[in-house]
This record gives structure tokens, sequence and C-alpha cells, in this order.
């Protein structure tokens, strides 16, 4: 159990037209399986989230994308993860990234 981490990510978007940002600095608080942090998004935002990790697939809720609050579900395996994503014209892809604890 560890209430306080720092992380930073690099992340690749693959199958998305729009530019985004690849560097995300994030703090998290676990706490048993359950989770809540605050990390720089791929659309250059804060995101505030909280969720649940099942054994690496983490799922929850999280702000600061074009919608108010937006599902959030992730699979990390060591220091990779991979994540849907999609963009609000329709397009979908994924972004896969590295994710480094400090």
């Amino acid at each position: 159990m560890s209430c306080l981490s720092f992380f930073i990510a690099v992340s690749m978007h693959v199958g998305l037209q729009n530019d985004y940002n690849s560097l995300h600095p994030h703090a998290r608080c676990s706490l048993d399986s359950f989770m809540f942090g605050t990390y720089y998004n791929s659309e250059r935002n804060i995101s505030n989230y909280i969720g649940k990790d099942f054994n690496g697939l983490e799922i929850g809720l999280v702000t600061g994308y074009a919608y108010n609050v937006v599902p959030m579900i992730r699979y990390k395996k060591d220091i990779w993860f991979v994540a849907p994503a999609y963009e609000v014209d329709g397009n979908t892809g994924l972004t896969i990234g590295v994710e480094l604890e400090l």
C-alpha cells in the first residue's frame, strides 16, 4: 500500500489524427486496489481521476477531456501501459506508453 507516488509517463497515440501531448507527469494515491490522482493529459489539460485496479486493469472515471467526466480504462504491466483512445469526431485508436515511478 502506497499513499502517494509520483510518475512520469511517455505515450504514443496510434490511429488518432490530432496532435497530442506525449509527456505526462502524474501523482497517485493508492489505498489497497483503489486509486485517485492527477496528471497532465494528452490534450494538455490537468486530469483528476478515481478508480480501482483489478490486477493491472485500471477502471474508473477521469476529468479534463472534451466532456466533464469520461470513463477511464487502462491496462498496465510493469512499466508498459495501453489504453483505448477516441476523438470527439468518432475516430478511435490506442494510447501506448511507459510509466516510470520517480
